[in-house]
């Protein structure tokens, strides 16, 4: 049984007008100065009371259990006059988003999700599961998204202190990287291993260009993530050596592709799946980096089964939502040591009596593990 209720909501904080215009000393050179200057404000509104954070009220749906998802997916709407679909990409104001029969629909979103006081940078995001409204539109299939399924699986990373949602609703993620041009970051798997820990979501570690080194310089890096439990695979887009165990991967499930731009993430999926036709670029000779193919994340059927959400290129990755305390915990192999060391609130950088960085003495734990636990506690870019 769903019940509903009337909640009160907070817009985005740029929803109203500036208190004081400022243009007087335009209209005053134009001598097109009206008889209503006298009544400008004395002073600016300096705090975000007022105009700066208006409220609403909505009716939302609450189920029986007590369940309290995000306002986006709890709005009451009509039901009977929407429809069903997922996002494939999203374009600026507009997204595509695939109906349960097959049809792609060019939709915006409704304005109250679009205000809503959020920390996400866009309230839309590639593999969301939506309800939305078809428009009449001569010969086109245009809607309107008017509510947000709830979410799970979703990969997220900080972007100018908000919350950037690459992607939703995947079970697994490839963590891409090449094993030179660009050169492999470690560091950079780390990070993205932490924050599939965060989100719960399988991380499977794909390493592409192995045509281009030895592979048995890879074997002590591959040796550390298998003891951990986490899948590893050697690839080559070029020579197609392991796109046959990447295909077994893919088929049947919904996984987001990540990792730094030039690694050859469209590369290895148009090798898995030729009819995707992914545009590739070189990756620039100066300095070995690569150049943005991809621009948007985008949900792309798999001819075997599946779906997989190609992602552009990062450069940094940036945790949202995680504290230097947490990471330990999200670290495997560091896991088992941090309640044995002296200090219940040990950090595992400095402290006499640490398990941890006994453990990484004795040669239990892998040196350069810890160099990232320390690098990422401090804060450090990777």
């Amino acid at each position: 049984m769903v019940r509903k209720r009337k909640i009160r909501i907070d817009f985005r904080k740029n929803r109203a007008d500036r208190t004081r215009p400022g243009d007087w000393t335009r209209k005053f050179a134009r001598n097109q100065e009206s008889e209503d200057s006298d009544q400008a404000a004395a002073d600016e509104r300096i705090s975000g009371r007022g105009e700066i954070s208006r409220r609403r009220t909505v009716v939302v749906n609450q189920s029986a259990d007590g369940q309290a998802d995000g306002v986006e997916s709890r709005l009451d709407i009509d039901e009977a006059a929407c429809l069903r679909g997922r996002v494939l990409c999203v374009f600026g104001l507009a997204s595509s988003v695939q109906a349960e029969d097959g049809a792609i629909y060019q939709c915006v979103t409704r304005r109250l999700l679009k205000t809503l006081a959020s920390e996400l940078r866009s309230v839309v995001a590639a593999g969301d599961r939506v309800l939305f409204q078809p428009v009449a539109a001569s010969g086109a299939l245009e809607g309107v998204i008017q509510r947000v399924e709830p979410r799970e699986g979703c990969l997220c990373r900080a972007t100018k202190g908000r919350q950037r949602l690459l992607v939703a609703n995947v079970q697994q993620v490839l963590i891409v990287s090449s094993a030179a041009e660009p050169r492999l970051k470690p560091n950079l798997i780390d990070r993205m291993l932490v924050a599939a820990e965060q989100a719960k979501i399988r991380p499977i570690v794909c390493i592409n260009k192995v045509d281009l080194v030895d592979p048995s310089l890879l074997e002590p890096l591959v040796g550390v993530y298998s003891q951990m439990g986490y899948q590893v695979l050697l690839l080559s887009a070029v020579t197609g050596f392991g796109i046959p165990r990447l295909r077994l991967r893919l088929a049947g499930r919904s996984t987001a592709v990540a990792g730094q731009s030039g690694v050859g993430k469209s590369s290895l999926l148009n090798a898995v799946d030729p009819g995707l036709a992914l545009a590739v670029r070189t990756v620039s000779c100066e300095n070995e980096k690569g150049r943005h193919t991809t621009t948007t994340a985008r949900l792309l059927p798999l001819d075997f089964g599946g779906y997989v959400v190609d992602t552009p290129g990062i450069r940094q990755f940036e945790l949202w939502d995680v504290i230097p305390e947490e990471v330990a915990g999200f670290y495997r192999d560091l896991r088992p040591y941090v309640n044995l060391c002296h200090f219940p609130d040990c950090t595992h950088t400095h402290e006499a009596d640490c398990a941890v960085k006994n453990a990484v003495a004795d040669g239990r734990l892998d040196e350069r593990r810890y160099e990232s636990y320390c690098q990422l506690w401090a804060g450090d870019s990777p």
